[in-house]
């Protein structure tokens, strides 16, 4: 089904990924409604309404499901009961929030569809963790099943008197143990897929992590990676399909000895990706939109040779006079408040010519 320009896109949650959807939905011809708890979130801004009510709020989400075409959502970290009223008007479905947003079953999620993964095991308690280090030796990290992003919910065991210290570390909560991979680089597979199975891929980036926080987006990605794009897009592909999942959907990979392996999979528009607003054809936020409102897909070429993205993280943003100022940078500023550390404010991207 088609829906129309003019008619009303809703979004759950306001962060920056939401602004930039509503930004891209307006260039469309469609008016965005943003649901999120938050007194002043940054996609309201730009949002032609704003609900404010909290994400497990049973009537406040089948209210606002009446005042949409389609909705989508901008993050995972989202209570899957309370959306799964809003039926077939939420793309992608709560499947692949469900699959995403939990560590154990988005790992088995992965190899049961051909994917590979690093070593890893489930644990609930200290002495699975110290069973698990039997198992897969050290180094290990630890990962919270839920609630864990860029690098929270995380700690390193790299011996085996550090497991009661880690597990406390991470709030003794459900887990993930997982072997540490020896990688050469991380990159994303980014594919927009629609209702019909019809999919687009955009070129992979390389990214660059520091402090569990992406800092920097790289296309066209190395020749060493290149090697491995095509696999890694193929077992993107087959999540996506297994998933049902119409929009955008981004899969992190390690680049290894033994081939691609899954990181983690997000089932949205990605930090990985805001450099295709001005890096391609199409960018993935357009994407998202065209997917869920079933439009034809656009072309995800690069329109020049190549294209870096660098997050402004916490006082970076404080740079932005000179950023702006910069001949051939494009700068991003998320309308957030503090600039606190580890917080994103920002990004620019510098196109290569």
């Amino acid at each position: 089904m088609t829906i129309a320009p003019g008619s009303t896109i809703g979004i759950i949650g306001g962060g920056q990924l939401g602004r930039m959807l509503s930004v891209a939905a307006a260039q469309l011809g469609y008016k965005c409604h943003i649901f999120d708890p938050h007194e002043h979130p940054p996609a309201a801004d730009v949002a032609a309404r704003f609900t404010r009510a909290g994400f497990d709020d049973p009537a406040a989400i089948e209210e606002f499901g009446r005042s949409v075409d389609v909705a989508t959502y901008e993050f995972e970290n989202l209570a899957v009961g309370p959306l799964r009223m809003l039926g077939d008007t939420l793309q992608p479905g709560t499947r692949s929030l469900a699959v995403a947003q939990d560590r154990a079953l988005e790992k088995q999620f992965i190899e049961d569809c051909g994917g590979k993964v690093a070593p890893w095991r489930q644990v609930s308690n200290l002495e699975e963790v110290r069973r698990a280090i039997e198992q897969l030796g050290c180094a290990v990290v630890l990962k919270t099943r839920r609630y864990g992003y860029d690098g929270k919910g995380q700690a390193w065991i790299r011996a085996e008197s550090e497991c009661e210290a880690c597990w406390q570390a991470i709030g003794e909560q459900p887990a993930v143990a997982e072997s540490a991979v020896n990688f050469d680089a991380e990159f994303s597979v980014i594919v927009a897929r629609w209702a019909d199975g019809l999919h687009a891929f955009w070129d992979s980036p390389v990214n660059e992590h520091r402090e569990g926080i992406l800092r920097r987006s790289t296309v066209p990605c190395t020749a060493l990676v290149a090697r491995q794009v095509d696999e890694a897009r193929g077992a993107a592909l087959r999540i996506a399909e297994a998933l049902g999942h119409v929009g955008v959907l981004t899969v992190e990979f390690f680049a290894s000895k033994d081939g691609p392996l899954v990181n983690e999979i997000a089932p949205r528009v990605h930090n990985s990706g805001h450099w295709t607003i001005e890096g391609a054809e199409t960018s993935q936020f357009e994407q998202h939109i065209r997917a869920v409102c079933g439009l034809p897909p656009g072309s995800t070429r690069l329109v020049s040779t190549g294209a870096t993205m660098d997050n402004l993280i916490g006082e970076d943003v404080d740079r932005w006079p000179e950023l702006v100022a910069e001949e051939g940078a494009h700068l991003h500023l998320y309308g957030k408040g503090e600039a606190r550390p580890g917080r994103k404010m920002g990004h620019v991207t510098r196109i290569t010519r």
